[in-house]
């Protein structure tokens, strides 16, 4: 809506500013003499000059050049033209009526040569010019336009994507977390109550908590905590998992469930339940940063499962690079039987 108007707005000044030029001679006549017939004068003066210029330029600005060059229709847009500059410059042809009937022509002939066609050659060159202004502007204005649906797209498509990370959450999560905490009933019971408040958590915030473009850190934070206790009813003592939480003061906001696919990667790829495993993660500020970490143990996986390559990393740097563009880093690490993975929101503190 605001972009509609916008470019009405636009169109309008337009039409404004072309019909301030002819009067702004006459306008400024006025004001020195207070005189009406200069001031009819330089009016018509001014019109008969820029008239033929400002529907050149208004014709193919808000018709020719959208509705022909654009749609590559390109030789009626030149027909088009040709046919409005000859319509334009007509009268440079036409005789003179304030001479007398038997000297008209004779003298219309000599004023063709003389002064006539100089005059015309000069007006379709100015004429020239500013349809390729209008060409010029009409360009802008539709680059521009390509890129707010190329961002339209962008974002409609990074919903999507959270869209389907919340609804990922739900499966596969959902159930084997549910497996995980029938088992805790038998062995521990407090426990397992323990784990279906945190279940219940996680999913509200996951599914209600996340409509919105920003969200409260400490809303995040204890999503990812709940999420990682979760995750851990899965992991036996061989494996240790550790966090870190350092929330910086202030209201601090980032997108939601961002950090998510980097937490769920580690305990995909990074647990074993024959050999010792870790998962190590934190959250800290560096000065005006706010940094993620993510280190986990790795082991060889046959096929093509590898950490680091999934669809969740992919749309995690696509989100990263529509959310915060040119305001981020995302590195990743493999060495040493260590994968690592450090996420930095740059200026995020302020």
């Amino acid at each position: 809506m605001n972009r509609n108007r916008n470019r009405l707005i636009l169109n309008i000044a337009q039409v404004l500013v072309w019909a301030c030029a002819m009067l702004l001679p006459a306008g400024v006549t006025w004001l020195i003499s207070g005189d009406s017939v200069r001031f009819n004068m330089t009016f018509w003066s001014s019109f008969r000059m820029l008239a033929p210029i400002c529907l050149v330029y208004l014709i193919n600005y808000f018709w020719l050049v959208p509705r022909f060059l654009f749609r590559k229709e390109i030789v009626w847009f030149i027909v088009l033209n040709v046919v409005l500059l000859a319509l334009l410059n007509i009268p440079s042809f036409l005789p003179r009526m304030d001479i007398p009937e038997p000297w008209r022509e004779h003298v219309h002939r000599r004023d063709i040569l003389a002064f006539r066609i100089p005059t015309l050659i000069s007006a379709a060159f100015f004429q020239l010019v500013f349809i390729f202004l209008a060409i010029g502007a009409r360009s802008i204005i539709r680059s521009n336009d390509i890129q707010y649906q190329l961002q339209e797209e962008k974002r409609k498509t990074a919903e999507a994507e959270l869209t389907w990370l919340k609804h990922q959450l739900n499966p596969h999560f959902l159930f084997n977390t549910l497996n995980n905490i029938s088992s805790l009933t038998q062995i521990d019971p407090d426990k397992a109550q323990e784990s279906i408040g945190e279940l219940s958590d996680t999913l509200r915030y996951a599914l209600y908590d996340t409509d919105t473009d920003k969200v409260p850190l400490s809303g995040e934070v204890a999503f990812m905590n709940n999420y990682i206790h979760l995750m851990q009813l899965r992991c036996n003592e061989l494996t240790e998992v550790t966090t870190s939480w350092e929330q910086p003061s202030g209201d601090v906001k980032i997108a939601p469930l961002l950090f998510i696919s980097p937490i769920e990667n580690a305990f995909k790829h990074g647990v074993n339940a024959r050999m010792a495993s870790f998962v190590h993660i934190g959250l800290h500020p560096e000065e005006k940063d706010l940094v993620f970490t993510c280190e986990n143990s790795t082991f060889e996986k046959s096929g093509e499962d590898h950490i680091g390559s999934g669809i969740g990393v992919e749309n995690l740097k696509r989100r990263l690079e529509l959310i915060y563009p040119e305001a981020y880093t995302y590195e990743q690490n493999e060495k040493d039987g260590v994968y690592s993975v450090r996420i930095t929101l740059k200026n995020l503190l302020g």
